[in-house]
């Protein structure tokens, strides 16, 4: 990717870099650990956003 980006694109990768987070603790324990996982989990070199 290229070093200089354009700003629609580093808002982008901004928001789905803070929506990148695990599920947090006082789910688990609400839900007696049946959502462990996050379903929008992502890995940066795994899966690609839409640009």
């Amino acid at each position: 990717m290229a070093r200089n980006k354009p700003a629609a694109m580093k808002g982008r990768l901004m928001r789905a870099d803070k929506t990148n987070r695990r599920v947090p603790a006082w789910v688990m324990i609400r839900t007696n650990r049946n959502v462990l996982r996050h379903p929008k989990r992502r890995n940066w070199r795994h899966n690609d956003l839409k640009e």
